[in-house]
């Protein structure tokens, strides 16, 4: 502090000790003995809990004055205290953000229920939709789990129809599966067979051999004459890749060859694939089982039919049949094939193909027309004929099919309606034969329906 600044002070003190009337009439009155006391917090907690220690006296002027102290300390505090709780907030507010703890309200929750899968109802078949001539009664029987429960031997022994020889092998390299059907033994005579057969003591097998569940891709060997033991040595391919293979099961079953008659079965086997090592390659003697069911195998044809409205033109194209009955005890068999257009049920026009010599897979590529307007198409059948040609005797009828109007099967119905929806447009497909008498009781069927 400086010299001319204490002057100043000095001069300033004694004027006011001059002026002031010493009477606290105003707040700067001027005590020259006492300096001015700064009163602070701690004083004031000090003044007024000192005399806690001190015996109150029982006038109630000081009892008043003392609660009246405290009451404004009280004040003085919560004043204080909100204070710093407010500035405490606020640096709170500056500094973090807060995290509020939110969960999603469910306003269905209350109103929820459990929703069961609906279970479909099952349609209970009436008694007018149940055909009893479709019941198999052979899928019902247990022979056929019991026979498989046999060894080799018990099979032989019990149905004594021989057994067949033969050999598997299966080639990497072109993915192909060779069957060899080597030979046949103890083949039983016609007659316990076939009372209708002419010849009682010999029979002329062949055997036919597939891969199940495909019949279609199926092969027949040479007949045999006069033998309860043939010998064949006639090896068939089947191309397939070996994971296939091991899925298919073998079919060899041995037929007996009558030209007078149907062909009769001697007995099959079948042989799953995947228990055998086909790629090692296996030889192995099997007796024969008698046949689950009766069928009769005429063989397959592949047609083409193609109709055109604006010319009022049907055509028919024969391609080629496979696995055909043979009728001829050697050499095969010499197929044709006869086309019938039918206007209702008579007989309008027959063209007819060449003859193939010597064969039951024959290929003919040949094609004929009728003409046919569109009025007439809705009452137009073609029907189908394979025959074997005989040149000292009548030819062997071997199988029909009928499309049209009046058809033979479900098959035949389905080509004819692909052929009406897509007019100008050849449509092929494969076609089972039929017999004689199966074939006029089919066309029958559908004309009544």
């Amino acid at each position: 502090m400086s010299k001319y600044t204490t002057k100043i002070y000095d001069v300033s003190h004694k004027i006011l000790e001059i002026i002031c009337c010493r009477n606290g009439c105003c707040d700067t009155w001027f005590e020259p003995d006492k300096k001015k006391q700064v009163i602070q917090k701690k004083d004031i907690e000090y003044q007024f809990r000192e005399p806690e220690s001190i015996r109150l006296n029982s006038d109630s002027e000081s009892v008043k004055s003392l609660s009246i102290g405290r009451d404004r300390l009280d004040s003085d505090n919560s004043a204080i205290d909100s204070i710093c709780s407010t500035s405490s907030l606020e640096g709170r507010r500056a500094g973090t953000t807060p995290v509020i703890d939110m969960k999603p309200i469910e306003f269905w929750t209350a109103n929820r229920e459990t929703v069961q899968p609906r279970t479909p109802r099952r349609r209970l078949a009436s008694e007018q939709d149940i055909d009893v001539s479709e019941f198999r009664p052979d899928l019902y029987s247990n022979d056929s789990f019991q026979d498989e429960c046999l060894t080799d031997e018990e099979k032989l022994a019990r149905f004594k129809l021989g057994q067949v020889h033969f050999s598997l092998q299966y080639e990497i390299p072109s993915k192909t599966l060779i069957v060899k059907v080597i030979e046949a033994r103890d083949l039983p005579p016609p007659y316990c067979l076939d009372r209708n057969r002419h010849d009682m003591a010999h029979s002329n097998p062949y055997a036919k051999v597939a891969l199940l569940p495909d019949q279609k891709n199926s092969y027949q060997t040479s007949v045999q004459r006069k033998t309860q033991c043939p010998v064949w040595g006639e090896m068939f391919s089947f191309e397939l890749p070996y994971k296939e293979a091991q899925r298919r099961t073998l079919e060899i079953i041995i037929k007996d060859f009558d030209k007078f008659s149907r062909h009769c079965v001697i007995g099959q086997i079948h042989l799953p694939l995947e228990n055998v090592n086909i790629i090692k390659g296996r030889h192995m003697w099997k007796p024969l089982m008698p046949s689950t069911k009766e069928r009769q195998d005429l063989g397959e044809i592949l047609l083409s039919i193609n109709y055109l409205p604006s010319a009022g033109r049907l055509n028919i194209d024969v391609i080629k049949a496979k696995q055909l009955l043979q009728t001829d005890l050697v050499g095969g068999s010499d197929p044709f094939v006869k086309v019938t257009l039918l206007y209702d049920d008579k007989a309008m026009k027959t063209k007819k193909t060449s003859t193939k010599k010597n064969t039951i897979d024959p290929v003919f590529n040949e094609s004929f027309n009728f003409n046919v307007t569109p009025e007439q198409l809705e009452h137009t059948s073609v029907a189908v004929t394979v025959w074997d040609y005989n040149s000292k005797s009548k030819d062997d009828f071997v199988g029909r099919i009928v499309i049209g109007t009046y058809t033979t099967g479900p098959h035949e119905i389905t080509h004819w309606n692909r052929m009406i929806r897509s007019p100008r447009s050849p449509v092929a497909q494969w076609h089972t034969l039929r017999s004689r008498k199966e074939c006029d009781s089919k066309v029958v069927i559908m004309n009544s329906s």
